[in-house]
Formats: structure tokens, sequence, C-alpha cells
């Protein structure tokens, strides 16, 4: 079925339409994007079931990006006056005015950008799903997911809880100017599971996931894998700890993915090459992996929870290859960094909802894959470890340092798995050393979309990440 569009966007479009013509008349560029987007978030544990009508994405509201003498200025408000739209518009233009002197008055130092182009466009796009979040028996799964962690419980001789999370999203925007209309509706689902373990007082957990853009129907899945993370949970109690020291590593199309997100997310984020904070800028058209390598970024990179038609400032969606065979070709970048910039926008200009500022944000950051298999892969190591499991990771753009925290590593002898399993694993390295020294790809890839990023610290938004088995080497600790 199709995820239908908003019935109140629709209704709201006509009043939005006079206000932009109402504000056309002091401004040389109008833009403004609505939203109403809703959902509902599940979270099950032992002792607690929640159910909430947030999740990161949902939000009802509207934002207006004016420009004039080198200057972009923004209004965020909640509802469209149905009544009086040319008053609201007044308003809101005196809001903008006061904006714009305050800054005259105070002496602030303006970046001066030249007008964003307003091409005639018109899209309507509603994306295939299975079900609708808002159609969804909350009741029924509620109760289907209490079952799944329930049966965990009795699967695990060691859980002391098990935890999952379901979360469902319809999202609808809709971008217009006065030349353009661009509407977009899809759903995207996530589910994570997370059994507990403890045994003579030490405690370890695992995480699994499922996530598409797709509705709520993927949550069947969380059964099968609930069982995986338990066994994992439990196997982790008996896991030692890694000798610290640089290894021959494999990492699994998780960790491949958080490798991709933080060696060159927001590294190639290129709002940070106005600002002179990326090393990446300095390293167009030059070797930053082995050729091997080869990076997607864009809301068309795969089918996942962050892929759209057009991104938060109306641009449409693309596929960059980011590095092709070990080669760095551009990075990624939202409308009006790409006019500081003097290059293309290429579909990457993300607000954490209508209130927060556009900034160049991933969408699904993937590694090609290659032509090995993980067998091959596995019997080519003297001495190294099969790395599993992604907890968290982060990056320094300016001097390309990575570090990456990984759930489990599994020790590897002669070819061979030996069985010791070692956590939590800590890998740190310098990008173009930990993509320079990959040397196997696998056929096999996935990738992942539980998860979300932030910009620094906060500006969170959906993310998606992935690739095949990669083998490289890498500093563990």
């Amino acid at each position: 079925m199709k995820a239908e569009f908003s019935e109140y966007l629709t209704q709201t479009a006509p009043a939005i339409r006079t206000m932009i013509a109402r504000l056309q008349e002091h401004f040389d560029y109008v833009s403004v994007l609505a939203t109403d987007s809703t959902g509902f978030r599940i979270s099950i544990s032992q002792k607690a079931r929640d159910i909430s009508s947030e999740t990161m994405m949902t939000e009802r509201g509207n934002v207006i990006r004016v420009y004039r003498d080198g200057l972009y200025s923004e209004y965020a408000f909640n509802e469209p006056d149905l009544a009086n739209p040319e008053a609201q518009a007044e308003a809101i233009r005196q809001e903008l005015e006061k904006q714009i002197e305050l800054l005259r008055l105070t002496g602030t130092e303006v970046y001066e950008t030249g007008k964003l182009a307003d091409e005639p466009q018109e899209l309507f796009v509603e994306m295939e799903t299975g079900t609708m979040p808002e159609d969804t028996d909350l009741d029924s799964l509620v109760k289907e997911l209490t079952a799944v962690s329930d049966a965990a419980m009795k699967q695990g001789e060691h859980l002391i809880d098990c935890r999952l999370t379901a979360q469902s999203t319809h999202v609808c925007k809709m971008f217009l100017t006065p030349n353009r209309d661009l509407r977009q509706s899809y759903v995207y689902s996530e589910g994570t599971v997370m059994p507990m373990a403890m045994k003579d007082g030490r405690m370890e957990y695992s995480y699994a996931g499922v996530a598409e853009r797709q509705g709520p129907e993927i949550f069947a899945g969380l059964r099968d894998k609930m069982q995986e993370a338990v066994r994992i949970a439990e196997e982790l109690l008996t896991a030692g700890r890694i000798e610290p020291g640089e290894y021959d590593v494999i990492t699994t199309p998780e960790v491949s993915g958080l490798i991709a997100h933080e060696a060159f997310g927001h590294g190639v984020e290129m709002d940070m090459f106005v600002k002179n904070r990326a090393l990446g800028k300095e390293y167009i058209d030059k070797r930053v992996g082995s050729d091997l390598v080869t990076m997607h970024e864009g809301a068309l990179a795969a089918v996942n929870v962050a892929s759209y038609a057009f991104d938060d400032e109306g641009t449409a969606a693309g596929d960059v290859i980011e590095i092709d065979h070990g080669i760095l070709k551009t990075g990624v970048c939202d409308a009006l960094s790409a006019l500081r910039l003097g290059v293309q926008p290429t579909g990457n200009g993300k607000r954490e909802n209508f209130e927060h500022k556009a900034y160049t944000r991933m969408t699904n950051t993937i590694f090609e894959p290659g032509n090995d298999s993980l067998d091959d892969m596995i019997a080519s190591v003297d001495y190294g470890y099969l790395l599993a499991g992604m907890q968290s990771g982060m990056e320094d753009p300016k001097h390309w340092g990575i570090q990456c925290i990984i759930e489990r590593g599994y020790e590897i002898r002669d070819g061979r798995l030996t069985g010791r399993v070692v956590t939590p694993i800590i890998m740190t390295g310098y990008v173009p050393d930990v993509l320079g020294n990959i040397t196997m790809a696998s056929r096999e890839t996935e990738v992942f979309g539980t998860g979300g990023c932030g910009k620094g610290y906060k500006e969170w938004v959906k993310v998606s990440d992935g690739g095949p088995y990669l083998k490289t080497k890498a500093r563990l600790g």
C-alpha cells in the first residue's frame, strides 16, 4: 500500500502559498518547509510497559526561510492561520525584519551568501509500505513484544531482563516556494531487543535490531533477533579482555558501517569545509584508502530509515560516490554551504525538526561489496580478531582520528576461529591508515538503521550505514 500524504498539509497549502506571496513582496527568496509526521514508540521490559506518540521524527510545524541582501533568516511557527494568512505573514515579516536589524545593530559579522535558485518543480511521492503506524493495534503489539521478552527470559539461563523497543513513524513533508511544490510521504520503522545477563556479579548485555523504510510489520523479526542476542549476552559473561595492540581484523557489516559513518561521516559534511574544520577538504582527488574502498552516501544509496525523496531544503535525494576505489572525490552538502563553496547541493540538508537549523547531515553511508568470501578472509588471518557488534563511535574531522567501541571480538589464529571471545573492544586509528589497510571485502553486504546521529552533542537525525565484511589492520584496546 502507499503511505498517504497528510490531509492536514493539503488543507494548509493554500494559506501557506498566500503567506509566501505576501513575504515575496519584501524578500528575494521565500520557502516554507511544512511537516506533519506521526508515529508511536513502545518500550517493554520485565518491569515496565510504556507507549508514547513521540519518535525522533514526529512533529507538526512550519519553518520559513527568507533571503535579502546576502543574508538568510528563518522563522518557525506551529499553525498557519487559515482564516487570515496575510496578517500572519505580515506579523512574521516584522519579526524577520527585527532579526536582520539586530544583526546590523550588534555589528555581527554576516557571511554573505548568494540567492538559492527557484526553478519550477512539482513532485508528489507516496512511498510503498506494508502497514501504517496509525492503523496499528498497539495493545496487540505490546502483547507480542512482551511475549518475546518472556521467551528470552526462559531461553537465557542468566538473564535478569530483556528490553524491547518498537517505533514507527509516518513522515509527511511539504516544501513550497513561489515556483516549487514538493510533497512526500513515507513510513520507517525500527525495533530493538536488548537482553541483560548477570553471573557472579558480572553483568553483560547484547543488542540487536530491525530497521526498514517499512511499517510495523517488521517487528515480527524481533523474535529471531532475540534468540541470537540472548546467545551473545550469555557468551559475553565468560568473555576475556583483549591485549592492546595492532591486529589484523575482519569487521562484520555492522562494524563496517560504523567505520563508514565515523571515518567519512562528519569529516566530509561540507558545511565543515566552509568553516575549515575538516581535513577532508584538503584531500579531494587524493588517495584515502585502498583500491577496494568505494563509499556511497545519500538518501538513494540504500533503502532504509534515512531514505527520502527530497531533503529539508527541497533538494532532490542523491547517491554520491564519496570515495571511488580509494580516491576521495567529494563530500556531501546542504544548499547554503553549496552556494558558499560553489558546488551543487547533494540532498543532505536535514533538520532535527522544524524548529532547528538545517545542516549537512548523513543519510545512508555504505561501503560497496567486494568479491571475497568470509571463509577466505578468516583463513588469511594468522592472528587477529573478527569484530562484531556496534556500541558507539566518534571521530575528529579536523585531524581524522577515529574511535569505535565494539561489543565483542572473536579470536582468529592460523586461519581459524579459536572460540575465544573478548569484550569490550575500542578500535582507534588514523582514517587513511584504517581504509588504506583494507585488503579484502566480502560479497555479502548489509545496511543497519536502528540508530541516530548528532551534530556534535545535539541536532539528532536518523541515519543508516553498512557494507560488507572488511579485512584491515587496526589498533585495539
